[in-house]
């Protein structure tokens, strides 16, 4: 259970190192991750939501019995 968000936290850092607030503003992953500017495409954007909300999860009881749904 503790490691049912890790596939999305690769793919998120994956998304934002290849995004222009990384590469070109030279700023770091917290930094970018933070923001909603459009130096971070949508698709990076859509992974941190659903990267918070499988970490919200993991804390929820009811989400804990049943599982995290869909990753």
């Amino acid at each position: 259970m503790s490691k049912s968000c890790k596939g999305l936290a690769g793919e998120l850092v994956k998304c934002l190192s290849e995004s222009d607030c990384v590469k070109v503003q030279n700023r770091s992953f917290r930094e970018c991750a933070g923001e909603k500017s459009p130096a971070i495409s949508t698709e990076c954007v859509g992974l941190r939501e659903t990267y918070l909300f499988c970490k919200r999860g993991q804390v929820d009881m009811r989400s804990r019995i049943r599982g995290n749904k869909g990753y």
